[in-house]
């Protein structure tokens, strides 16, 4: 059965296991080999990040076809009115591409939530909000992307859940392996394949 390991990525941390100086890698927080990350998470984001030894399950995790939802914490520059999210309920033009319609609530700092290292830099005099944005997509930066397009810049980025799994029980920097069901069936030879590690990026151009 394909393993999949829950990983909470601190902040600064790049998505590879090859080194990457100055920043920690994958490698510096999972001691197992033959697993690749299902998907990205930026490297000035943190939160929760799959890792998996089976290509289908990668895919089943990554590929947005499959509509997993993914759930952010974000928190924001700026006290923005319910009409002031409206776009990100509707779609945002970035430019490049519409974003599909997110889910998107204004929520109190969540409790569970530990110091970043190092801490965001605010501006004293504007206050910050925290929101709870659910999307089913994962393009390049796409969350900060879109608090950015509607006026209000995202500060700090964590990503709570992918699907069913979530942060809950995992401190920052831990990880635990999950044994899964396969996602479907499929044959012999894909099975047995690797799953797919994509080439090294820059710490900006991570997901």
């Amino acid at each position: 059965m394909p393993q999949l390991i829950l990983l909470n990525k601190p902040y600064g941390v790049i998505c590879q296991f090859s080194p990457s100086p100055p920043h920690a890698s994958l490698a510096d927080f999972v001691p197992i080999k033959d697993v690749y990350p299902a998907g990205r998470l930026d490297t000035d984001s943190e939160g929760l990040l799959l890792l998996t030894d089976s290509g289908p399950l990668q895919a089943k995790i990554a590929d947005p076809k499959h509509k997993l939802p993914k759930t952010y914490w974000v928190q924001i520059e700026g006290s923005p009115s319910l009409s002031d999210l409206q776009p990100l309920l509707t779609g945002v033009d970035l430019g490049d591409f519409i974003t599909q319609p997110a889910q998107v609530r204004i929520i109190d700092e969540p409790a569970n939530l530990w110091p970043r290292v190092p801490p965001v830099r605010f501006r004293a005099s504007v206050p910050t909000t925290w929101l709870e944005i659910i999307i089913r997509e994962g393009k390049n930066r796409q969350v900060r992307r879109m608090t950015a397009k509607v006026g209000f810049p995202t500060l700090r980025l964590v990503r709570y859940a992918i699907g069913d799994w979530s942060l809950d029980g995992l401190p920052l920097g831990a990880w635990r392996a999950e044994t899964v069901a396969a996602p479907w069936p499929v044959n012999p030879v894909a099975e047995a394949s690797k799953p797919k590690q994509r080439g090294r990026r820059g710490p900006n151009k991570t997901r």
